[in-house]
């Protein structure tokens, strides 16, 4: 190095060291207290939920009642669909109104499209309007496609796609400015690494397509519209001493199932104010199986 290059690097870490200086005093200094301030607090932030008005289908148990407990524990009144689980979905409501919040619980078929516009309605009026729609309702079947029943293959794709676009098309005209809906798909949505899943996929794979679209249509109303992808989560559908459970362990990271509530944690990030401007995002709740 000559003594040139010395000398230009000595001027400039000398202008550097005025430049940052003087931004050090422009500046106000960030303490804890500033901290507090700008950041909500332990409180503000349990009850950030307080006030608003959720459906959410399929919820008498599994990934869906963890949603529905979660949103209630953040202040929401929340009202669950469910087909036959009647005691399951009563249990699910007393859990609700035991955090303080109104529950309510509506027997609907989500593969009857009548069942899932009624579903909306009724939401509606039992909690005077809604504010945040959370698509959970899904069904498994499994099997190679070319032995397939055609009921089969329809009741998938009208429960696990059907049902969330009707849903969402119902709830559209009640949201307003930062109303939120949140469908829950799944991570085999983007990868398939057992055969015999080709339809289940593809239903769930359609949910991201239908997510940005609706993201881009309800923008200018400043309402959101957000997919989670769940990985292996522990539940009656899939239970993680079930069969599959071994090998979808090793196709983790973490090498472990979750949680229902694993889920709920996400849904509830995507209904607060803290993800406004989040639309038409994919969230993977996969303990790393797709990475």
């Amino acid at each position: 190095m000559n003594h040139d290059s010395k000398v230009g690097i000595s001027k400039r870490s000398v202008m550097l060291g005025a430049v940052t200086g003087i931004a050090a005093l422009a500046a106000p200094a960030f303490s804890a207290t500033t901290a507090e301030k700008r950041l909500p607090g332990r409180e503000e932030a349990v009850d950030d939920l307080r006030g608003k008005r959720a459906l959410v289908t399929g919820a008498s148990r599994g990934i869906g009642a963890g949603i529905a407990l979660a949103l209630a524990a953040r202040g929401a009144d929340v009202v669950i669909t469910y087909l036959q689980s009647t005691d399951k979905a009563a249990a699910v409501v007393k859990a609700i109104e035991q955090k303080g919040r109104r529950g309510f619980a509506i027997q609907a078929d989500s593969g009857d499209p009548a069942a899932v516009r009624r579903s909306v309605a009724e939401t509606v009026q039992r909690l005077g309007g809604l504010d945040i729609l959370v698509n959970n309702v899904g069904i498994s079947r499994s099997g190679p496609l070319e032995a397939m029943d055609v009921n089969v293959i329809n009741d998938v794709l009208n429960v696990n796609t059907r049902a969330a676009v009707l849903a969402s098309q119902a709830a559209i005209p009640h949201l307003t400015s930062g109303g939120r809906i949140i469908t829950i798909g799944s991570c085999l949505a983007e990868r398939v690494p057992y055969p015999g899943l080709t339809v289940y996929s593809m239903s769930k794979s359609a949910l991201l397509a239908f997510t940005r679209g609706l993201a881009r249509e309800l923008g200018p109303r400043n309402i959101t519209v957000n997919l989670i992808q769940p990985g292996p989560i522990d539940t009656d559908q899939n239970p993680s001493n079930g069969d599959w459970a071994d090998g979808n362990r090793r196709l983790t990271a973490l090498g472990r199932y979750g949680n229902p509530a694993d889920i709920g944690a996400a849904v509830t990030f995507l209904a607060s104010p803290a993800a406004q401007f989040m639309t038409g995002s994919v969230v993977t709740v996969d303990a790393g199986f797709n990475a």
